[in-house]
């Protein structure tokens, strides 16, 4: 049987790439119809063809900008009977995302819809790049789902987004969840307290279904795309991605989820992971972990150990209170100033703050190199024991008598470089009746006046003994919280909290621009210019959404894109 293939070209003709493939679809289905190609005109899009056995000789010389469709059919009537649906069958498809208005450019989309935090960018990644960058300079977070983006654009992008406080997640991202909203290819998931941060968009969204099918739920889990992790991108939305979810007070327990990432980044990431004041899932694909647990770090070597740690974590893990925002510290603020009156308690501070901090000094050193040249000085990181012999002579101990303390309490609140003040709080019999009636006053002095110097000071009292000692130790604890203390009973959680705290690079933080809170918090509402089914999607969820009718500028000519990107920038 002899049959026939006609094709056509449309100069500059922009579709998405899901519409092409309904197009395509609608195309094979019509009678006398055998097979049907429809792409835009790349050099691999024709190589596809060729392989089809549709690479008809017009469609060699289209440009990467036309569209290009080829009719394999019957006869010549049915081939152009094909052709001359076209038009009405693209019609058709949309007007199933139909709006009442689509503007062409993102800024008419942003005055439109004003609440829109982001913008979903689907479209050729030889253009995605400049999209992205032109809704960082309108102030909104980029869903980066276009794929073949320069390796230089993409640093360019994200490093832009960090200064700005914004988030860029891609190239290449797949899926997220914020808010409840999904982005792109993600699942219905229950709400829950656990957040994820994942480099791989299917590792997300099978960790992310277990945890639904084991019986909990997703506060946010957030994408990076899959070069974020590399040593030329440094992790910069996978750092952004932990700093919001550790500030994220729904969020009990993270997830975070990567193929192997570059070794230094890793070690990176992890300590930074390591200063969030909840427990941290890590599934490094293929990663070998020093040991299944370090502090608040829980290692698991597949999704499924991924999902069921997590959700093993949250029935573990109470409710946190307040988690610390990093950010809340000034500018030179990045020492910690342990004052103790147990000598024991102080030791096991210096020993295990050996895993986290490079020095730190004392009067009762673990090494004499670093030993006070005046124990009334501190220096740097530096644990004090109120309780040697030096500081007795003549007076009483400090469990008993809270006077030295005190004033030397509001000697280190008043040090500029102090951010954090660690205390040992000892109850029971021959100690002070009432300690927390002399501290908690201090500590909220100390405390207010670091505020009004435009600093925050944290400080962290360890309480020692049992409900049956004399002091009412429930009383004691409640006047140290309103004082603003953070109150621990375990010296070692304590301590490993500071430890955390004060390894993460408070004094010289890479993106000084932290994304606000409210990016997860706002009900979401985007702006998508690219595949329309985004569009379909967000608005099946109930999310405010606006489709822009993309087209690419100047006609794809690369020349003058780049003239007018300048004149934008300009």
């Amino acid at each position: 049987m002899t049959t026939i293939k006609k094709a056509e070209v449309r100069r500059g003709a922009y579709y998405d790439s899901v519409v092409l493939m309904q197009l395509q679809r609608s195309l094979a289905a019509l009678p006398g119809v055998l097979d049907a190609g429809v792409m835009m005109g790349t050099d691999a899009n024709k190589d596809v063809l060729a392989q089809s056995d549709l690479l008809a000789p017009e469609v060699q010389a289209a440009l990467a900008d036309d569209l290009v469709i080829v009719v394999h059919a019957e006869d010549d009537v049915a081939a152009q009977a094909a052709l001359d649906q076209v038009d009405e069958l693209l019609t058709r498809r949309r007007r199933g995302v139909e709006q009442e208005y689509r503007p062409r450019s993102l800024e008419s989309a942003a005055q439109m819809i004003p609440d829109a935090q982001w913008v979903l960018v689907s479209v050729p990644g030889r253009y995605a790049a400049g999209v992205a960058r032109q809704s960082l300079r309108l102030g909104k977070n980029v869903f980066l789902y276009s794929d073949n983006v320069s390796l230089d654009d993409e640093v360019a992008l994200k490093q832009t987004a960090a200064e700005k406080g914004l988030l860029v997640m891609g190239p290449d991202c797949g899926t997220a969840i914020v808010n409840g909203v999904g982005l792109g290819f993600a699942n219905r998931v229950r709400h829950g307290p656990i957040g994820m941060v994942a480099a791989s968009g299917t590792g997300l969204q099978q960790v992310s279904s277990r945890i639904h099918q084991l019986g909990s739920g997703i506060t946010h889990a957030l994408g990076t795309g899959g070069r974020d992790l590399s040593e030329a991108v440094g992790a910069v939305t996978a750092h952004q991605g932990l700093d919001l979810l550790s500030r994220d007070p729904e969020t009990r327990v993270i997830v975070l989820v990567s193929k192997p990432p570059a070794p230094q980044v890793a070690d990176e990431l992890l300590q930074i992971a390591r200063s969030a004041d909840k427990p941290v899932v890590v599934d490094f694909i293929g990663y070998s972990p020093p040991s299944r647990r370090v502090d608040n770090l829980h290692f698991a070597t597949t999704l499924d150990e991924a999902a069921g740690l997590a959700v093993q974590l949250v029935a573990s893990t109470p409710d946190v209170e307040s988690p610390l925002d990093l950010n809340r510290f000034a500018p030179g603020q990045r020492y910690l100033r342990g004052l103790f009156s147990g000598g024991t308690l102080a030791y096991e501070a210096l020993l295990i703050l050996q895993d986290y901090l490079p020095a730190v000094y004392s009067n009762a050193p673990l090494d004499k190199d670093y030993r006070l040249a005046n124990s009334l000085v501190s220096q740097a990181h530096t644990i004090v024991d109120l309780g040697e012999d030096e500081f007795t002579v003549g007076r009483l101990h400090p469990m008993m008598d809270n006077d030295l303390r005190i004033r030397r309490l509001q000697q280190e609140a008043g040090d500029p470089e102090v951010a954090v003040i660690l205390l040992d709080v000892v109850l029971g019999y021959g100690a002070h009746p009432d300690p927390a009636s002399e501290l908690a006053p201090a500590i909220a002095r100390a405390r207010a006046e670091a505020e009004e110097a435009g600093r925050h000071l944290e400080v962290i009292a360890i309480v020692v003994g049992t409900d049956e000692d004399p002091q009412d130790m429930d009383a004691q604890v409640q006047q140290l919280k309103e004082a603003g203390a953070r109150v621990e009973t375990s010296n070692e959680a304590a301590v490993r909290y500071v430890g955390r705290l004060l390894q993460y690079p408070i004094s010289n933080i890479q993106y000084p621009t932290p994304v606000d809170l409210s990016v997860l918090h706002k009900p979401l509402a985007a702006i998508n210019v690219g595949l329309e089914s985004f569009t379909e999607s967000l608005a099946a969820q109930g999310a405010p959404v606006i489709q822009v009718d993309w087209q690419p500028p100047a006609g794809g000519n690369a020349r003058l894109m780049a003239i007018l990107e300048r004149m934008r920038v300009g």
